[in-house]
């Protein structure tokens, strides 16, 4: 089955109607979870840190620039994310619907590429697909 990725997408405003009211906020995500727990399609599911302990690295120029955050623009961040295998892109778009999101907010739904979508002929490939076989 193809795996999803859900990205929990949001601004500085619904990040703090999250914060205004966690408690709620946490009990209705922990409730989503063991949803898609029972149903068998959450392969991972976390929250990302605040933005203003992050960094981000610029490759616009010959050198990296590393910049602390928070980001200059923060007009939407990501938050956090569900990874999900499911039977489908509208499968997973349901499940997506259900997010206990606060108004404003966003989910992005996105497949996951497969590793046979990835070209594997060459030494490289050949190298980190033995390198993750032999971690399982």
């Amino acid at each position: 089955m193809p795996k999803y990725m859900l990205i929990m997408r949001g601004t500085d405003e619904t990040n703090a109607a999250m914060m205004a009211s966690i408690d709620e906020a946490m009990a209705a995500t922990h409730r989503f979870i063991e949803e898609m727990i029972k149903a068998g399609v959450l392969l991972a599911a976390e929250g990302l840190d605040d933005p203003s302990r992050g960094v981000v690295v610029d490759f616009s120029g010959e050198t990296p620039v590393v910049t602390d955050g928070p980001y200059g623009e923060t007009k939407e961040l990501f938050g956090g994310y569900f990874l999900l295998d499911v039977a489908s892109k509208q499968e997973a778009i349901e499940w997506a619907k259900r997010v206990p999101a606060v108004a404003g907010s966003k989910i992005e739904v996105r497949r996951v590429a497969g590793s046979d979508e990835v070209p594997q002929g060459n030494e490289r490939s050949v190298e980190e697909r033995a390198g993750r076989e032999s971690r399982i």
